[in-house]
């Protein structure tokens, strides 16, 4: 599995074409695909290229499992 740093996902931001990376709890998500995504923010409260972890545990309207159906593109380094 791929190994990123925080640094190295920010390149994943959705700008100019460019795919879209989140990630949660150290894993790594390509939400591409979302059409929820396709400008690089998620309705204008998080940003594409970013750790999640903590918005999404403390207040996003949706639970976790929501990322499941996107592919696991690696893990963020320790």
């Amino acid at each position: 599995m791929q190994e990123f740093t925080l640094e190295e996902v920010a390149r994943y931001n959705g700008i100019d074409n460019e795919k879209v990376y989140v990630v949660y709890a150290g894993q790594v998500y390509d939400v591409s695909a979302s059409e929820f995504w396709e400008t690089g923010e998620h309705m204008g409260l998080h940003e594409a290229g970013t750790d999640l972890t903590e918005s999404l545990d403390m207040e996003a309207p949706h639970e976790v499992d929501a990322l499941d159906s996107f592919p696991v593109v690696g893990k963020i380094k320790e």
